[in-house]
């Protein structure tokens, strides 16, 4: 009797397991994903590899390379940008520590990855591109897939989103030789800021910036490789 009901217990599983990949066909791309490139190394809030693995990433690449989507590397998006390595977004992610009920200024929507993995976790995801032709799809793409509570703008994110701050948190997708001052400015206290921090055309550091009444903490966790952010403030 009870190797009966071991095995109706396992034909249901796969069943369902059967089901959900019919009813979503990536869903297994996205688990091997999760488990083997981001958790493997690391990441561990049970929030962030839930958001994870619910949006679908082959949604926000060119269509020619959605088959390439959940691969371990970064992908062209256009307009010399790139869609971030899965587990450096999962990374990030998780040194923002996003809880709900917080409202987080991301600079660089890019494709709109990001912003669609934090709006699960947060209440409110601002989000600010420079790149017009890429705020236009990321828009459309976030728009026509649900994610509400996104924002975005077309601006240049190096001066933050006035009207809005404080915000519990900002993410930095691009790399800049200095923390912007206008962007800690619009941090809130106890907040952080995540970016890559250094040379934009070399190797930078990953580096946390934790706001503290009137200072600033600055953790480096490893080293990253990001394309430049760029602006007027920027020279470019």
């Amino acid at each position: 009797m009870r190797m009966n009901r071991l095995w109706l217990a396992a034909a249901g599983w796969l069943l369902l397991t059967s089901w959900a990949a019919a009813q979503d066909p990536t869903a297994g791309r996205r688990e091997s994903m999760v488990r083997e490139q981001i958790e493997a190394r690391g990441v561990r809030d049970p929030r962030v590899l839930k958001a994870l693995r619910a949006v679908p990433r082959h949604r926000f690449v060119p269509d020619e390379l959605a088959r390439s989507a959940y691969e371990d590397s970064p992908l062209p998006i256009g307009e010399g940008q790139t869609i971030s390595q899965p587990y450096i977004v999962g990374l990030m992610t998780e040194l923002l520590a996003p809880a709900p009920g917080q409202r987080v200024l991301e600079i660089g929507t890019g494709s709109g990855y990001q912003a669609a993995v934090l709006s699960g976790l947060v209440r409110e995801v601002f989000s600010i591109e420079i790149k017009e032709p890429l705020y236009r799809r990321a828009t459309d793409t976030l728009r026509c897939l649900g994610y509400a509570n996104v924002r975005t703008r077309l601006a240049d994110g190096y001066f933050g989103w006035p009207g809005e701050p404080p915000f519990d948190g900002i993410i930095i997708t691009a790399a800049v030789d200095h923390v912007p001052p206008p962007l800690l400015a619009q941090l809130k206290d106890g907040g952080r800021l995540v970016m890559p921090l250094g040379n934009p055309y070399s190797v930078q550091s990953l580096v946390v910036v934790t706001r503290e009444g009137g200072e600033y903490r600055v953790r480096h966790v490893l080293g990253v490789l990001f394309v430049p952010l760029t602006g007027k403030a920027l020279g470019g």
